[in-house]
């Protein structure tokens, strides 16, 4: 007589979920062991495979949208600026919640412009263009560009890794506060600057000026952040234009 299949059968008993199943990668002739590691975490991030399964250009895109269902910036109608926007998940994101292709027909229509230094695939409801946005006028290109200034510059940019904490820390705060700098520029009175930073300890001063540029200033890890990552987003509200002046 044929047994009737128990209660378990077909099931996975061993308690873990796919997703557990931990990839280990094994290393390889004129691999670096940073690369092995860089490779390893990839295939085992959750937020990687979620971002191939809904089409985003990297993990990325669920930090923006984790500060943005907070602090709600990227309205329809805004008028956006991500400065070195390469890959685009940042941008992918900020299309459809600022309306820039117009399909809410109820709503006012945004504007979406990426800046980097390299060439970005296009993205459908986004002007994307190659620029240092340090360099001489990039504030009045970027203005031009939009016609007239922005209500959100955000950044997800990252000095490239020396290797060393101390530097890295160093060079993102730098670039950070450029980018702050290059927002107080073009934004709107009332406007939204968004970043990232990493924690180290260099970035009281950089706190400090945004406090006196903005009205609010919040300091938030997204939960999609690496756990072992220092890094953090500051996102500061309410800017206060010329009021900001000392």
């Amino acid at each position: 007589m044929a047994k009737t299949p128990g209660k378990n059968a077909g099931k996975n008993t061993s308690g873990r979920g796919q997703r557990d199943l931990f990839v280990k990668v094994k290393s390889a002739r004129g691999r670096k062991l940073s690369s092995t590691q860089w490779l390893q975490r990839q295939l085992n991030d959750p937020y990687v495979a979620r971002a191939k399964k809904d089409g985003y250009r990297g993990r990325a895109a669920y930090k923006i949208l984790e500060l943005n269902e907070k602090y709600q910036f990227l309205i329809p109608g805004a008028r956006v600026v991500d400065l070195g926007c390469a890959p685009g998940g940042w941008i992918q994101v900020a299309v459809p919640r600022v309306n820039a292709l117009g399909t809410r027909t109820s709503k006012a229509v945004g504007t979406v412009l990426g800046i980097d230094l390299q060439e970005v695939e296009p993205i459908p409801g986004a002007d994307i263009h190659v620029l240092d946005f340090l360099a001489d006028d990039a504030d009045k290109q970027v203005m031009e560009w939009l016609d007239g200034k922005a209500d959100v510059v955000m950044s997800d940019m990252a000095a490239s890794s020396s290797g060393h904490k101390q530097t890295d820390h160093l060079r993102i705060i730098a670039l950070c506060e450029a980018a702050a700098y290059f927002a107080f520029d073009v934004l709107e009175e009332g406007g939204t600057f968004v970043a990232k930073v990493l924690a180290g300890g260099a970035e009281g001063d950089l706190q400090k000026l945004l406090k006196m540029r903005f009205t609010k200033v919040a300091n938030v890890k997204p939960s999609s952040s690496r756990s072992d990552s220092s890094e953090k987003f500051v996102v500061a509200t309410g800017f206060k234009g010329l009021q900001g002046d000392d």
